[in-house]
């Protein structure tokens, strides 16, 4: 998955693999689930569509959670790590 995070719009890529097993993923849910045939090209189209609409809220869900999980180990490192001194 690519970033572009120099002040232009995120534009989220995926892999060519992750696009053909994603392609692949698809046409197997809608053939088990909706008894559907869908071209390759059906399938990227909802890829596309999904990525674009989901990606970026997603991924700034993520950098929220990853934010508040480093925050909380940072938080807690005074009690994990600090070493009472010595007075007089």
């Amino acid at each position: 998955m690519g970033l572009q995070l120099s002040g232009q719009p995120m534009q989220i890529k995926l892999s060519d693999d992750a696009r053909v097993q994603l392609s692949n993923a698809v046409g197997q849910l809608f053939a088990d689930e909706f008894d559907r045939e869908l071209s390759e090209f059906q399938a990227q189209r909802l890829i596309d569509f999904f990525v674009r609409r989901l990606g970026a809220p997603v991924y700034n869900q993520a950098i929220q959670d990853a934010r508040g999980s480093l925050q909380t180990k940072l938080d807690d490192l005074d009690g994990e790590l600090y070493e009472p001194e010595e007075s007089g």
